[in-house]
């Protein structure tokens, strides 16, 4: 089945634009394409976009900048070029929110791989849970507030507290779903969309740090409950704000 979704294309090279474009719209996708950052920023304003493939290497801001800025108020898919070898810039992007990344040179039967992979696991996540739904601005629970354009945790006392993006993914989806249970491969997937931390720690170790944080007694917890065998409960009463 073909696929309609519209893909926003950055990079500044007219080649790798004409390369990557044809596979696209052959398989079904729209394609809009952007030769720096800054007109990508614009049309992704101007349009509703589905996934972005974005460079690196861009005139005017920079790929990680614009990773930086989209992920601040969307969670588009976003797929990351690079023609650098260095971990770093992977490590970077992912951090920033990223979902994959591939290194140049590539074949466009990889890209069309990458990209379906990327939609579909974002299309499963989004059915789970409302997570998509840019109506709602924050979820309160007992005195805490989870702002999700600002991405910032409020305790009760007012103090800010601060989440890696994997500890604000998982948080997002309790309060997507309280008195729910949600297995490690839920949580995984739904970490796997704004953070690379989940690569290489397990979501338990997560689950310990965010408790951390929003646990009176991280031991005896109140609100992340384990049920054993099957994954995590998040047992507090979640008003949704607009």
């Amino acid at each position: 089945m073909r696929d309609s979704s519209t893909i926003l294309l950055v990079d500044d090279e007219d080649s790798v634009q004409k390369l990557l474009t044809y596979p696209l719209e052959r398989d079904g996708f729209r394609v809009v394409q952007a030769r720096d950052g800054e007109q990508a920023l614009r049309l992704f304003e101007d349009q509703r976009i589905d996934l972005v493939v974005l460079d690196l290497m861009l005139p005017k801001v920079d790929g990680l900048e614009v990773c930086k800025r989209l992920r601040a108020g969307s969670d588009v898919p976003i797929i990351m070029l690079t023609a650098r070898g260095e971990e770093l810039d992977k490590v970077l992007g992912l951090e920033l929110g990223a979902d994959d990344y591939i290194t140049k040179p590539f074949s466009p039967r990889e890209l069309l791989a990458r990209v379906r992979a990327v939609l579909r696991r974002y299309r499963t996540v989004s059915e789970m849970l409302p997570l998509r739904d840019g109506k709602r601005r924050a979820y309160r629970f007992e005195g805490w507030e989870l702002n999700l354009r600002t991405r910032r945790l409020i305790a009760p006392d007012g103090q800010r507290i601060e989440l890696t993006n994997g500890e604000f993914s998982l948080l997002q989806a309790f309060c997507a779903a309280p008195q729910r249970v949600l297995s490690r491969d839920q949580l995984l997937d739904l970490s796997r969309l704004h953070s690379a931390e989940v690569y290489d720690r397990s979501i338990d170790v997560q689950i310990l740090r965010l408790r951390r944080k929003i646990e009176a007694d991280p031991a005896k917890p109140r609100y992340i409950v384990t049920e054993r065998g099957i994954g995590y409960l998040f047992d507090a009463a979640v008003e949704v704000l607009h």
